[in-house]
């Protein structure tokens, strides 16, 4: 889907395909291109089976929030394509706002949440839907190790920004040493955040849950720590030692 809006689809088609995704009908993907009715009925059958599989393990239907989940991911997606379209560099807090959902992080926890399968209540899917506070830091701090890391796909044509560019833009005299400064200095008040949320502040949302946030934003610095040759040294590096020592 990341690639459709990056690569593939003019904006006319991404608006098609983002309108078929708000109206969740297998009806309004007839007008979409080939490529795009192939991930669409992927997302659709998939967000409907992982659903059912909640529903009788669980005994609670997540497929609206699920859907809620990819409706977002799209809408900011689309922002972002409309961007690019029009020439538009958005200043670093717009960028960064739209960027949290973009990541599609939300969507993964979304998941997560009801497949864990604790603490399910009407008020913890609630907040859920809401993107806590948790699911968001997490977000910002892959969003910006993402823009921070020097690789890039020699194959995808596309472009959907950096917080860089955008925050050099908004403050022309900044360096883009001092622009990648500024941006280790946002993920680390995001992790101070992420760190108060998950030892001191009281939270209505299963351990499991917040544990597994806190895992997944651990995750990210070998996600994206590239090096000049486009490879993940210390991601392979604890592969390595996990499979073979």
């Amino acid at each position: 889907m990341d690639d459709i809006f990056d690569v593939y689809g003019t904006l006319d088609e991404l608006v098609l395909f983002t309108d078929a995704i708000n109206k969740w009908d297998l009806k309004a993907m007839e007008t979409l291109p080939h490529q795009m009715k192939l991930v669409y009925r992927a997302v659709y059958d998939t967000t409907n089976e992982i659903s059912h599989k909640v529903l009788g393990k669980h005994g609670w239907d997540p497929s609206n929030s699920l859907r809620k989940a990819w409706i977002s991911l799209c809408n900011a997606f689309l922002v972002e394509a409309k961007w690019f379209s029009s020439g538009y560099v958005p200043t670093a807090e717009e960028y960064l706002k739209n960027g949290i959902i973009s990541s599609g992080v939300h969507v993964v926890f979304a998941h997560t949440f009801f497949l864990l399968g604790e603490g399910i209540t009407k008020e913890s899917i609630q907040l859920i839907d809401q993107t806590p506070s948790q699911v968001s830091t997490v977000a910002a701090i892959l969003r910006l190790w993402d823009d921070l890391g020097s690789a890039k796909d020699e194959n995808q044509e596309g472009y959907d920004g950096s917080y860089i560019e955008c925050f050099m833009k908004d403050n022309r005299s900044c360096t883009l040493e001092g622009a990648r400064e500024h941006v280790v200095g946002l993920i680390s008040n995001e992790w101070k955040r992420l760190n108060k949320e998950y030892c001191f502040s009281p939270n209505h949302l299963p351990k499991s849950f917040i544990k597994a946030t806190f895992n997944f934003a651990r995750m990210v610095s070998l996600m994206y720590n590239y090096d000049n040759k486009q490879r993940l040294p210390s991601l392979e590096k604890y592969i390595n030692s996990m499979l073979y020592n």
